[in-house]
């Protein structure tokens, strides 16, 4: 299964965490959001599809993030969790730690937004700038 979010940059965008990554529905971000790589996403952890969900909180779901920014991609690999909420009505943060709250949609994930290459970070530090958040189900 694949389902794909549409997102914007932001002029604060820092993306240097080591344990998470974000995107979230809200337009604003301020400087202390760094794990967040993208605002004004088309959809949280409450808008995915039900089979979607079903499949995420599988704890033998192997999950596929790509992020893509214009001729840029970066990928993550993540597991499914049996206690996964997905009810958040604002974001998505996949993290490498297997911690679970309502804005949680992966966890054991490889890569954390530290490892984002900054000419990605660069160029979703232009408010204009779009990119795609896919996640992929096996």
């Amino acid at each position: 299964m694949r389902f794909e979010i549409q997102f914007f940059g932001h002029e604060n965008i820092r993306s240097n965490h080591p344990k998470t990554i974000e995107i979230t529905k809200e337009s604003h971000l301020t400087p202390s959001g760094d794990c967040i790589v993208g605002v004004n996403a088309s959809a949280s952890c409450a808008d995915l599809p039900p089979l979607l969900k079903k499949k995420l909180q599988n704890p033998n779901s192997k999950v596929t993030f790509s992020i893509k920014v214009g001729d840029h991609e970066f990928n993550v690999e993540g597991k499914g969790h049996e206690n996964l909420i997905l009810t958040h009505v604002e974001d998505i943060v996949i993290r490498k730690s297997d911690f679970i709250c309502p804005r949680t949609l992966a966890v054991k994930c490889d890569k954390s937004s530290d490892l984002i290459p900054r000419k990605m970070i660069s160029l979703l530090q232009n408010p204009k700038t779009q990119g795609t958040f896919t996640i992929i189900t096996d």
